[in-house]
Protein backbone atom coordinates (compact mmCIF):
# COMPACT_ATOMS: atom_id res chain seq x y z
CA UNK A 1 0.00 0.00 0.00
CA UNK A 2 3.19 2.05 0.57
CA UNK A 3 4.69 1.68 -2.35
CA UNK A 4 1.24 2.29 -4.30
CA UNK A 5 0.48 5.27 -2.49
CA UNK A 6 3.36 6.91 -4.64
CA UNK A 7 1.62 6.02 -7.81
CA UNK A 8 -2.12 7.01 -6.68
CA UNK A 9 -0.58 10.43 -5.86
CA UNK A 10 1.32 11.24 -8.20
CA UNK A 11 -0.91 12.39 -10.84
CA UNK A 12 -3.38 14.41 -8.97
CA UNK A 13 -0.83 16.40 -6.91
CA UNK A 14 1.18 17.48 -10.38
CA UNK A 15 -1.70 18.64 -11.77
CA UNK A 16 -2.46 20.44 -8.55
CA UNK A 17 1.65 22.04 -8.71
CA UNK A 18 2.47 22.44 -12.91
CA UNK A 19 0.84 25.79 -13.13
CA UNK A 20 3.57 27.07 -10.58
CA UNK A 21 5.95 24.29 -12.58
CA UNK A 22 5.14 25.95 -15.87
CA UNK A 23 5.65 29.30 -14.58
CA UNK A 24 9.01 28.83 -13.51
CA UNK A 25 10.43 26.65 -16.30
CA UNK A 26 8.94 28.12 -18.90
CA UNK A 27 8.17 26.25 -22.44
CA UNK A 28 4.58 26.41 -22.01
CA UNK A 29 4.27 23.99 -25.43
CA UNK A 30 5.20 20.89 -23.91
CA UNK A 31 2.97 21.11 -20.55
CA UNK A 32 0.67 18.33 -21.07
CA UNK A 33 3.68 16.00 -22.09
CA UNK A 34 4.56 16.41 -18.16
CA UNK A 35 1.75 13.84 -18.06
CA UNK A 36 1.81 12.02 -21.22
CA UNK A 37 5.35 11.38 -20.87
CA UNK A 38 4.70 9.68 -17.42
CA UNK A 39 1.46 7.94 -18.89
CA UNK A 40 3.77 6.65 -21.86
CA UNK A 41 6.52 4.88 -19.88
CA UNK A 42 4.17 3.44 -17.14
CA UNK A 43 2.02 1.82 -19.87
CA UNK A 44 4.62 0.56 -21.49
CA UNK A 45 6.33 -0.90 -19.00
CA UNK A 46 3.24 -2.40 -17.23
CA UNK A 47 3.53 -5.39 -19.48
CA UNK A 48 7.20 -5.65 -19.64
CA UNK A 49 7.53 -6.30 -16.11
CA UNK A 50 4.76 -7.97 -15.51
CA UNK A 51 6.49 -10.78 -17.22
CA UNK A 52 9.70 -10.11 -15.93
CA UNK A 53 8.65 -10.40 -12.33
CA UNK A 54 7.36 -14.18 -14.08
CA UNK A 55 10.86 -15.08 -14.99
CA UNK A 56 13.30 -13.40 -12.19
CA UNK A 57 10.33 -12.80 -9.26
CA UNK A 58 8.17 -10.64 -7.76
CA UNK A 59 10.87 -8.96 -5.38
CA UNK A 60 13.90 -7.69 -7.21
CA UNK A 61 11.75 -6.03 -9.77
CA UNK A 62 9.44 -4.22 -7.46
CA UNK A 63 12.39 -3.29 -5.68
CA UNK A 64 13.70 -1.90 -8.77
CA UNK A 65 10.63 -0.36 -9.51
CA UNK A 66 10.94 1.34 -6.23
CA UNK A 67 14.53 2.68 -7.05
CA UNK A 68 13.50 3.92 -9.98
CA UNK A 69 10.65 6.13 -8.99
CA UNK A 70 12.78 7.29 -6.16
CA UNK A 71 15.76 8.15 -8.92
CA UNK A 72 13.38 10.13 -10.95
CA UNK A 73 11.67 11.72 -7.95
CA UNK A 74 15.09 13.41 -6.86
CA UNK A 75 15.69 14.68 -10.46
CA UNK A 76 12.21 15.70 -11.26
CA UNK A 77 12.60 17.88 -7.82
CA UNK A 78 15.96 19.86 -9.62
CA UNK A 79 14.73 20.04 -12.91
CA UNK A 80 15.86 23.46 -14.92
CA UNK A 81 13.30 23.09 -18.15
CA UNK A 82 10.60 21.84 -18.94
CA UNK A 83 12.44 19.11 -21.45
CA UNK A 84 14.43 17.77 -18.61
CA UNK A 85 11.26 17.71 -16.28
CA UNK A 86 9.58 15.47 -19.24
CA UNK A 87 12.55 13.56 -19.39
CA UNK A 88 12.48 12.82 -15.47
CA UNK A 89 8.74 12.08 -15.46
CA UNK A 90 9.98 9.52 -18.52
CA UNK A 91 11.95 8.01 -15.29
CA UNK A 92 8.84 8.09 -12.76
CA UNK A 93 7.21 6.12 -15.18
CA UNK A 94 9.62 3.24 -15.75
CA UNK A 95 9.66 2.64 -12.07
CA UNK A 96 6.10 2.93 -11.71
CA UNK A 97 5.25 0.93 -14.44
CA UNK A 98 7.53 -1.98 -12.75
CA UNK A 99 5.91 -1.07 -8.71
CA UNK A 100 1.87 -1.36 -10.20
CA UNK A 101 1.75 -4.63 -11.86
CA UNK A 102 4.38 -6.02 -9.61
CA UNK A 103 2.51 -5.65 -6.12
CA UNK A 104 -0.70 -6.44 -7.30
CA UNK A 105 0.43 -10.00 -8.71
CA UNK A 106 2.38 -10.12 -4.53
CA UNK A 107 -1.14 -9.87 -3.68
CA UNK A 108 -1.94 -12.76 -6.01
CA UNK A 109 0.65 -14.88 -5.07
CA UNK A 110 0.51 -14.24 -1.12
CA UNK A 111 -3.50 -14.57 -0.57
CA UNK A 112 -5.97 -17.05 -2.18
CA UNK A 113 -8.71 -15.66 -4.52
CA UNK A 114 -11.68 -15.70 -1.95
CA UNK A 115 -9.38 -13.23 0.46
CA UNK A 116 -7.79 -11.86 -2.69
CA UNK A 117 -10.42 -9.31 -3.41
CA UNK A 118 -10.67 -8.32 -0.15
CA UNK A 119 -6.73 -7.06 -0.43
CA UNK A 120 -7.38 -5.54 -3.71
CA UNK A 121 -9.93 -3.93 -2.06
CA UNK A 122 -7.48 -1.95 0.66
CA UNK A 123 -5.30 -1.02 -2.81
CA UNK A 124 -8.37 0.47 -4.55
CA UNK A 125 -8.75 2.62 -0.99
CA UNK A 126 -5.18 4.13 -1.61
CA UNK A 127 -5.94 5.24 -5.10
CA UNK A 128 -9.31 7.00 -3.23
CA UNK A 129 -7.53 8.33 -0.60
CA UNK A 130 -4.93 9.76 -3.11
CA UNK A 131 -7.30 11.25 -5.72
CA UNK A 132 -9.12 13.69 -2.39
CA UNK A 133 -4.91 14.32 -0.52
CA UNK A 134 -3.66 15.02 -3.87
CA UNK A 135 -5.05 18.39 -4.71
CA UNK A 136 -4.88 19.64 -0.38
CA UNK A 137 -1.52 18.41 -0.03
CA UNK A 138 0.03 19.65 -3.40
CA UNK A 139 -1.81 23.32 -2.70
CA UNK A 140 -0.07 23.72 1.09
CA UNK A 141 3.43 22.77 -0.45
CA UNK A 142 3.03 25.03 -3.40
CA UNK A 143 2.20 27.53 -0.45
CA UNK A 144 4.55 26.96 1.79
CA UNK A 145 7.66 25.09 -0.24
CA UNK A 146 9.21 24.59 -3.32
CA UNK A 147 7.07 23.00 -6.12
CA UNK A 148 10.33 20.62 -6.09
CA UNK A 149 8.82 18.65 -3.16
CA UNK A 150 6.16 17.50 -4.29
CA UNK A 151 8.28 14.75 -5.61
CA UNK A 152 10.44 14.54 -2.99
CA UNK A 153 7.87 13.89 -0.49
CA UNK A 154 7.76 9.78 -2.23
CA UNK A 155 11.18 9.50 -1.02
CA UNK A 156 10.63 8.48 2.53
CA UNK A 157 7.82 6.54 1.54
CA UNK A 158 9.74 4.76 -1.02
CA UNK A 159 12.23 3.95 1.25
CA UNK A 160 9.62 2.43 3.78
CA UNK A 161 8.12 0.29 1.10
CA UNK A 162 11.71 -1.00 0.21
CA UNK A 163 12.35 -1.96 3.54
CA UNK A 164 9.00 -4.03 4.33
CA UNK A 165 9.14 -5.98 0.95
CA UNK A 166 13.16 -6.83 2.01
CA UNK A 167 12.21 -7.75 5.48
CA UNK A 168 8.70 -9.39 4.99
CA UNK A 169 8.88 -10.57 1.32
CA UNK A 170 10.12 -14.00 0.99
CA UNK A 171 9.78 -15.44 -2.44
CA UNK A 172 11.70 -19.34 -3.11
CA UNK A 173 14.02 -17.98 -5.89
CA UNK A 174 13.34 -18.76 -9.49
CA UNK A 175 15.33 -20.41 -11.45
CA UNK A 176 13.48 -20.95 -15.03
CA UNK A 177 15.70 -21.27 -18.03
CA UNK A 178 14.50 -18.78 -19.90
CA UNK A 179 15.59 -16.13 -23.07
CA UNK A 180 14.82 -12.28 -22.21
CA UNK A 181 13.17 -11.07 -25.60
CA UNK A 182 14.75 -7.38 -24.97
CA UNK A 183 14.09 -7.16 -28.81
CA UNK A 184 10.41 -7.63 -27.87
CA UNK A 185 10.38 -5.15 -24.90
CA UNK A 186 11.92 -2.04 -26.80
CA UNK A 187 9.55 -2.76 -30.24
CA UNK A 188 6.40 -3.20 -28.20
CA UNK A 189 7.95 0.47 -26.02
CA UNK A 190 8.19 2.07 -29.57
CA UNK A 191 4.94 1.07 -30.59
CA UNK A 192 2.82 2.02 -27.09
CA UNK A 193 4.95 5.43 -27.71
CA UNK A 194 4.41 6.08 -31.05
CA UNK A 195 0.47 4.87 -30.59
CA UNK A 196 0.03 7.54 -27.20
CA UNK A 197 1.83 9.93 -29.90
CA UNK A 198 -0.59 9.82 -32.43
CA UNK A 199 -3.49 10.00 -30.41
CA UNK A 200 -2.33 13.07 -28.75
CA UNK A 201 -1.84 14.77 -31.58
CA UNK A 202 -4.73 13.74 -33.48
CA UNK A 203 -7.25 16.37 -32.27
CA UNK A 204 -4.17 19.21 -32.80
CA UNK A 205 -3.24 21.26 -35.87
CA UNK A 206 -0.05 19.49 -35.97
CA UNK A 207 -1.26 17.02 -38.27
CA UNK A 208 2.12 16.19 -39.55
CA UNK A 209 3.63 14.93 -36.22
CA UNK A 210 0.38 12.85 -35.78
CA UNK A 211 0.74 11.02 -39.39
CA UNK A 212 4.15 10.88 -38.71
CA UNK A 213 3.60 8.90 -35.44
CA UNK A 214 0.32 6.90 -36.82
CA UNK A 215 2.99 5.40 -39.40
CA UNK A 216 5.51 4.66 -37.09
CA UNK A 217 3.30 3.21 -34.79
CA UNK A 218 2.17 0.66 -37.98
CA UNK A 219 5.56 0.12 -38.53
CA UNK A 220 6.67 -0.57 -35.04
CA UNK A 221 3.61 -2.12 -35.06
CA UNK A 222 4.27 -4.74 -37.98
CA UNK A 223 7.74 -5.36 -36.81
CA UNK A 224 6.72 -6.03 -33.22
CA UNK A 225 4.47 -9.16 -34.12
CA UNK A 226 6.90 -10.17 -36.72
CA UNK A 227 9.34 -10.53 -33.44
CA UNK A 228 6.88 -12.30 -31.05
CA UNK A 229 6.02 -14.78 -33.47
CA UNK A 230 9.80 -15.86 -33.83
CA UNK A 231 10.92 -15.26 -30.13
CA UNK A 232 11.31 -18.65 -28.07
CA UNK A 233 10.16 -16.95 -25.12
CA UNK A 234 8.03 -13.69 -26.25
CA UNK A 235 7.34 -11.08 -24.26
CA UNK A 236 3.75 -10.55 -24.98
CA UNK A 237 2.25 -13.66 -24.87
CA UNK A 238 -0.38 -14.16 -27.56
CA UNK A 239 -1.63 -17.38 -26.37
CA UNK A 240 -2.68 -15.57 -22.88
CA UNK A 241 -4.29 -12.63 -25.13
CA UNK A 242 -5.79 -14.93 -27.08
CA UNK A 243 -8.29 -16.74 -24.53
CA UNK A 244 -11.74 -15.34 -24.23
CA UNK A 245 -12.20 -14.25 -20.42
CA UNK A 246 -8.87 -12.35 -20.85
CA UNK A 247 -9.76 -10.99 -24.01
CA UNK A 248 -13.31 -9.94 -23.19
CA UNK A 249 -12.70 -8.47 -19.42
CA UNK A 250 -9.77 -6.38 -20.67
CA UNK A 251 -11.13 -5.41 -23.69
CA UNK A 252 -13.98 -3.92 -21.46
CA UNK A 253 -11.49 -2.04 -18.76
CA UNK A 254 -10.40 -0.58 -22.08
CA UNK A 255 -14.12 1.05 -22.28
CA UNK A 256 -14.59 1.32 -18.95
CA UNK A 257 -11.38 3.21 -18.61
CA UNK A 258 -12.61 5.48 -21.28
CA UNK A 259 -15.89 6.39 -19.49
CA UNK A 260 -13.51 7.30 -16.31
CA UNK A 261 -11.24 9.48 -18.22
CA UNK A 262 -14.33 11.05 -19.55
CA UNK A 263 -15.53 11.83 -16.26
CA UNK A 264 -12.68 13.23 -15.29
CA UNK A 265 -11.92 15.19 -17.91
CA UNK A 266 -15.71 16.79 -18.40
CA UNK A 267 -17.45 16.57 -15.75
CA UNK A 268 -15.96 19.59 -13.69
CA UNK A 269 -15.78 21.52 -16.97
CA UNK A 270 -19.72 21.00 -17.13
CA UNK A 271 -20.30 21.97 -13.32
CA UNK A 272 -18.20 24.81 -13.52
CA UNK A 273 -18.84 26.37 -17.01
CA UNK A 274 -22.34 25.38 -17.83
CA UNK A 275 -23.46 25.16 -14.48
CA UNK A 276 -21.65 28.04 -12.64
CA UNK A 277 -20.43 26.22 -9.82
CA UNK A 278 -17.12 27.18 -8.18
CA UNK A 279 -14.33 24.68 -8.58
CA UNK A 280 -15.05 23.40 -5.35
CA UNK A 281 -18.46 22.08 -5.95
CA UNK A 282 -17.35 20.73 -9.43
CA UNK A 283 -14.53 18.62 -7.35
CA UNK A 284 -17.05 17.07 -4.90
CA UNK A 285 -18.76 15.80 -7.61
CA UNK A 286 -16.30 14.32 -9.63
CA UNK A 287 -14.72 12.95 -5.82
CA UNK A 288 -17.95 10.76 -5.79
CA UNK A 289 -16.75 8.40 -7.96
CA UNK A 290 -13.62 7.75 -5.58
CA UNK A 291 -15.87 7.33 -2.94
CA UNK A 292 -17.98 4.80 -4.97
CA UNK A 293 -14.74 3.12 -5.65
CA UNK A 294 -13.24 1.53 -2.76
CA UNK A 295 -17.07 1.03 -1.70
CA UNK A 296 -17.66 -0.97 -5.26
CA UNK A 297 -14.75 -3.01 -4.22
CA UNK A 298 -15.20 -4.03 -0.78
CA UNK A 299 -18.97 -5.18 -1.73
CA UNK A 300 -17.73 -7.26 -4.74
CA UNK A 301 -14.55 -8.83 -2.84
CA UNK A 302 -17.31 -10.24 -0.29
CA UNK A 303 -19.88 -11.34 -3.27
CA UNK A 304 -17.95 -12.89 -5.62
CA UNK A 305 -17.22 -15.72 -3.66
CA UNK A 306 -20.57 -16.91 -3.32
CA UNK A 307 -22.17 -15.73 -6.39
CA UNK A 308 -18.97 -15.81 -8.62
CA UNK A 309 -16.87 -13.46 -10.66
CA UNK A 310 -18.85 -13.56 -14.08
CA UNK A 311 -21.62 -12.18 -11.83
CA UNK A 312 -20.36 -9.21 -10.35
CA UNK A 313 -18.51 -8.34 -13.24
CA UNK A 314 -22.14 -7.69 -15.07
CA UNK A 315 -23.68 -6.34 -12.54
CA UNK A 316 -20.55 -3.89 -12.39
CA UNK A 317 -20.78 -3.40 -16.24
CA UNK A 318 -24.44 -2.59 -15.77
CA UNK A 319 -24.02 0.24 -13.21
CA UNK A 320 -21.38 2.00 -15.72
CA UNK A 321 -24.01 3.47 -18.47
CA UNK A 322 -26.75 3.72 -15.50
CA UNK A 323 -23.99 6.46 -14.00
CA UNK A 324 -23.45 7.83 -17.18
CA UNK A 325 -26.91 8.38 -18.35
CA UNK A 326 -27.48 10.65 -15.45
CA UNK A 327 -25.38 13.11 -17.47
CA UNK A 328 -27.60 13.02 -20.08
CA UNK A 329 -30.20 14.36 -18.36
CA UNK A 330 -28.10 17.60 -17.06
CA UNK A 331 -29.18 21.15 -17.85
CA UNK A 332 -27.90 24.32 -16.63
CA UNK A 333 -30.34 24.29 -13.93
CA UNK A 334 -29.91 20.80 -12.66
CA UNK A 335 -28.49 20.67 -9.04
CA UNK A 336 -24.53 19.22 -8.79
CA UNK A 337 -25.83 16.61 -6.48
CA UNK A 338 -27.55 14.62 -9.51
CA UNK A 339 -24.04 14.97 -11.30
CA UNK A 340 -22.11 13.53 -7.90
CA UNK A 341 -24.92 10.93 -8.13
CA UNK A 342 -23.75 9.68 -11.85
CA UNK A 343 -19.97 9.71 -10.52
CA UNK A 344 -21.04 7.62 -7.58
CA UNK A 345 -22.73 4.91 -9.47
CA UNK A 346 -20.08 5.08 -12.06
CA UNK A 347 -17.63 4.36 -9.19
CA UNK A 348 -19.69 1.87 -7.63
CA UNK A 349 -19.42 -0.06 -11.31
CA UNK A 350 -15.57 0.62 -11.52
CA UNK A 351 -15.23 -0.77 -8.32
CA UNK A 352 -17.00 -4.09 -9.11
CA UNK A 353 -14.71 -4.72 -12.03
CA UNK A 354 -11.40 -3.50 -11.13
CA UNK A 355 -11.40 -5.79 -8.35
CA UNK A 356 -13.06 -8.81 -10.16
CA UNK A 357 -11.31 -8.07 -13.59
CA UNK A 358 -8.01 -8.35 -11.71
CA UNK A 359 -8.70 -11.59 -10.07
CA UNK A 360 -10.31 -13.25 -12.86
CA UNK A 361 -7.38 -12.82 -14.92
CA UNK A 362 -5.11 -13.97 -12.20
CA UNK A 363 -7.28 -17.47 -11.67
CA UNK A 364 -7.45 -18.22 -15.09
CA UNK A 365 -3.43 -18.51 -15.70
CA UNK A 366 -0.70 -20.72 -14.38
CA UNK A 367 1.49 -19.10 -11.40
CA UNK A 368 4.34 -18.62 -13.76
CA UNK A 369 2.27 -16.83 -16.23
CA UNK A 370 0.35 -14.51 -13.50
CA UNK A 371 2.54 -11.63 -13.53
CA UNK A 372 1.66 -11.62 -17.14
CA UNK A 373 -1.61 -11.62 -16.62
CA UNK A 374 -1.57 -8.69 -14.47
CA UNK A 375 0.45 -6.51 -16.36
CA UNK A 376 -2.36 -7.21 -19.22
CA UNK A 377 -5.15 -5.89 -17.07
CA UNK A 378 -3.31 -2.89 -16.01
CA UNK A 379 -2.07 -2.22 -19.44
CA UNK A 380 -5.65 -2.24 -20.78
CA UNK A 381 -7.01 0.13 -18.02
CA UNK A 382 -3.95 2.83 -18.84
CA UNK A 383 -4.34 2.54 -22.48
CA UNK A 384 -8.31 3.26 -22.07
CA UNK A 385 -7.33 6.04 -20.04
CA UNK A 386 -4.97 7.46 -23.36
CA UNK A 387 -7.81 6.39 -25.58
CA UNK A 388 -10.78 8.21 -23.47
CA UNK A 389 -8.87 11.44 -22.91
CA UNK A 390 -8.40 11.49 -26.88
CA UNK A 391 -11.10 10.35 -28.64
CA UNK A 392 -13.68 12.04 -26.05
CA UNK A 393 -11.35 15.13 -26.72
CA UNK A 394 -12.10 15.16 -30.20
CA UNK A 395 -15.88 14.41 -30.07
CA UNK A 396 -15.97 17.52 -27.36
CA UNK A 397 -13.80 19.64 -29.89
CA UNK A 398 -15.98 18.59 -32.54
CA UNK A 399 -19.11 19.76 -30.71
CA UNK A 400 -17.85 23.21 -29.89
CA UNK A 401 -17.06 23.72 -33.72
CA UNK A 402 -20.22 22.61 -35.04
CA UNK A 403 -22.58 24.27 -31.81
CA UNK A 404 -26.82 25.06 -33.64
CA UNK A 405 -26.93 28.76 -33.96
CA UNK A 406 -24.00 29.49 -32.33
CA UNK A 407 -20.40 30.75 -33.63
CA UNK A 408 -17.82 28.79 -32.73
CA UNK A 409 -16.15 29.29 -29.45
CA UNK A 410 -12.42 29.77 -29.33
CA UNK A 411 -10.32 28.35 -27.03
CA UNK A 412 -9.66 31.84 -24.91
CA UNK A 413 -13.54 32.57 -24.70
CA UNK A 414 -13.65 28.78 -23.02
CA UNK A 415 -11.11 29.57 -20.37
CA UNK A 416 -12.08 33.00 -19.73
CA UNK A 417 -15.62 31.37 -18.66
CA UNK A 418 -14.32 28.28 -16.70
CA UNK A 419 -11.30 30.70 -14.82
CA UNK A 420 -14.18 33.27 -14.71
CA UNK A 421 -11.82 36.19 -15.78
CA UNK A 422 -12.70 39.52 -16.44
CA UNK A 423 -14.50 39.53 -19.87
CA UNK A 424 -15.97 36.55 -19.11
CA UNK A 425 -19.61 37.63 -17.94
CA UNK A 426 -20.34 39.48 -22.08
CA UNK A 427 -19.62 35.83 -23.40
CA UNK A 428 -20.77 33.53 -21.02
CA UNK A 429 -24.02 33.05 -22.26
CA UNK A 430 -23.38 32.22 -25.83
CA UNK A 431 -20.18 29.78 -24.49
CA UNK A 432 -22.47 28.43 -21.83
CA UNK A 433 -24.99 27.41 -24.53
CA UNK A 434 -22.47 25.86 -27.04
CA UNK A 435 -20.41 24.04 -23.77
CA UNK A 436 -24.03 22.46 -22.93
CA UNK A 437 -24.12 21.36 -26.12
CA UNK A 438 -20.82 19.91 -27.02
CA UNK A 439 -20.58 18.03 -23.33
CA UNK A 440 -24.17 16.31 -23.77
CA UNK A 441 -22.62 15.08 -27.67
CA UNK A 442 -19.20 13.83 -25.14
CA UNK A 443 -21.81 12.47 -22.17
CA UNK A 444 -23.41 10.55 -25.43
CA UNK A 445 -20.42 8.96 -27.23
CA UNK A 446 -19.18 8.05 -23.41
CA UNK A 447 -23.16 6.10 -23.28
CA UNK A 448 -21.95 4.33 -26.31
CA UNK A 449 -18.42 3.45 -24.56
CA UNK A 450 -20.18 2.44 -21.46
CA UNK A 451 -22.42 -0.01 -23.81
CA UNK A 452 -19.64 -1.40 -25.17
CA UNK A 453 -18.13 -2.55 -21.90
CA UNK A 454 -21.46 -4.45 -21.10
CA UNK A 455 -21.39 -6.52 -24.05
CA UNK A 456 -17.74 -7.42 -23.22
CA UNK A 457 -18.50 -8.32 -20.05
CA UNK A 458 -21.40 -10.63 -21.44
CA UNK A 459 -18.98 -12.80 -23.64
CA UNK A 460 -17.24 -13.86 -20.18
CA UNK A 461 -17.30 -17.26 -19.09
CA UNK A 462 -18.02 -18.45 -15.95
CA UNK A 463 -14.84 -18.96 -14.50
CA UNK A 464 -14.70 -20.44 -10.87
CA UNK A 465 -11.98 -19.91 -8.26
CA UNK A 466 -9.17 -22.36 -7.94
CA UNK A 467 -10.31 -23.48 -4.38
CA UNK A 468 -13.57 -24.47 -6.02
CA UNK A 469 -11.45 -26.21 -8.93
CA UNK A 470 -9.44 -27.49 -6.67
CA UNK A 471 -12.17 -29.11 -4.50
CA UNK A 472 -14.35 -30.63 -7.24
CA UNK A 473 -11.06 -32.51 -8.38
CA UNK A 474 -10.74 -34.07 -5.14
CA UNK A 475 -13.46 -36.17 -5.32
CA UNK A 476 -13.05 -37.06 -8.70
CA UNK A 477 -9.65 -38.00 -8.13
CA UNK A 478 -10.26 -40.14 -4.84
CA UNK A 479 -12.90 -42.20 -7.22
CA UNK A 480 -10.12 -42.80 -9.90
CA UNK A 481 -8.34 -43.80 -7.45
CA UNK A 482 -10.86 -45.89 -5.97
CA UNK A 483 -11.40 -47.47 -9.68
CA UNK A 484 -7.02 -48.20 -9.78
CA UNK A 485 -7.40 -50.01 -6.27
CA UNK A 486 -10.79 -51.90 -7.47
Amino acid sequence: MASMSMIAIEATIVATAMPQIAADLGELRYYSWVFASFLLTQTAMTVVFGKLSDLYGRKPMVLFGIAVFLIGSILAGYAWSMTSMIVFRLIQGVGAGAVQPVVMTIIADLFPGRERGKVQGWLASVWAISAVLGPMVGALIIHKLSWAWIFWMNIPVGLAAAWGFIKYLHETPKRKESSIDFLGAALFTATVAAAMIALTDAGTTDHVRAWSAAGAFVVFLVLFLLQERRAADPMISFALWGRRPIAAVNGAMVFGSMCIMGLTTFLPMYVQGVMHRTPVVAGLALTMVMLGWPVGSTIAAKLFPRYGLRRMLIIGSFLVPMGVFVFIFLNPDSSPLLAGFGSLVIGFGMGFMGVCSLVLVQEIVEPNERGAATGSNLFARNLGSTMGATLLGAVFNYGLAHTSGIAAVTSEQLKQVLENSAGAAAISGPVQQAMHQSLHITFYAMLVVSVLVVVLMLLIPPVPLAESRARAKAPADAASNAAHQG
